[in-house]
């Protein structure tokens, strides 16, 4: 376990990082302090993860909103920065979206409330996103003379080109049903529900091979990257391949032939050890 002054990392018997944003008095909203906690916390997270110490990532917070996006006196410092000094802190946010968005193993974010401007960077770059049914979701930046460029990548790929054109020009709320239909979130729950729809979604994870759920989401990256190339193809032949001769594809075939649970699902083999530093 990790304490720290704006954000908790814990990790329970099972394997499940549990990431939470402690800010609930000013709504988690981040400032430089907080992304450098985040980002240390990825840091650690990316080893234990490739490491198998780690199968699956919940990001959450405390409070009644999941996050604000930008803190308003770190806003207040921005306007003071010059260029270089904003291009510096720019790339810090672009280090936590890219650190959260290739995390090897699978990341589910549980949003319980606002989700306002690089929040909505935070949710776009996890694997799943579990929302109650209170959650609200804005790309909030235009309205004060900014852009949601840090986030647009994330953000532009789960909404897809002509839906981020309007929530980025506009600045409207989109309440949890509309991020439901344009695939920002995958699954609601009733308020008072949503842990237990986040349980629910991690069993649902943790049933699949810890291996096989690396090594898809690195290859549907790949794929994203160039679709259709002969590269990709040939990729795509050789991680099957792999996995096939690999000891957890042999146990997940043995396994499904003889009507039996794989091992990776007992619970003696999902306790995994604290992500070392």
């Amino acid at each position: 376990m990790s304490e720290t002054t704006f954000s908790r990392l814990e990790l329970d018997d099972r394997g499940i990082a549990w990431l939470t944003l402690e800010r609930p008095e000013v709504h988690n909203a981040f400032d430089d302090s907080l992304i450098s906690e985040l980002n240390a916390h990825l840091e650690r997270l990316h080893h234990a993860a490739h490491h198998g110490e780690v199968r699956a990532v919940v990001l959450g917070s405390e409070g009644k909103s999941f996050s604000a996006g930008a803190d308003l006196g770190w806003m207040k410092r921005m306007v003071e920065y010059d260029f270089e000094g904003n291009l510096a802190d720019s790339r810090k946010l672009s280090a936590l979206m890219h650190g959260l968005d290739t995390l090897p193993c699978p990341t589910l974010c549980r949003v319980q409330g606002a989700a306002f401007g690089g929040a909505v960077g935070l949710a776009a770059c996890c694997d799943i996103v579990v929302a109650s049914e209170k959650a609200k979701f804005c790309l909030s930046e235009v309205k004060i003379g900014l852009s949601p460029a840090v986030i647009s990548p994330y953000v532009q790929r789960a909404l897809g080109q002509r839906q981020m054109r309007r929530y980025a020009l506009t600045a409207e709320v989109m309440d949890a049903t509309t991020a439901l239909a344009l695939g920002l979130v995958h699954r609601l729950a009733p308020h008072d529900e949503l842990d237990a729809a986040v349980e629910a979604m991690l069993d649902i994870l943790l049933a699949g091979s810890p291996q096989a759920q690396r090594a898809t989401k690195a290859l549907l990256a790949e794929v994203a990257r160039e679709p259709d190339s002969k590269a990709t193809r040939e990729h795509t032949c050789r991680v099957i391949s792999e996995l096939r001769v690999s000891r957890e594809g042999q146990e997940g075939l043995a396994s499904f032939f003889e009507k039996r649970r794989p091992a990776w699902t007992n619970d003696s083999d999902n306790n995994a050890a604290e992500p070392r530093s």
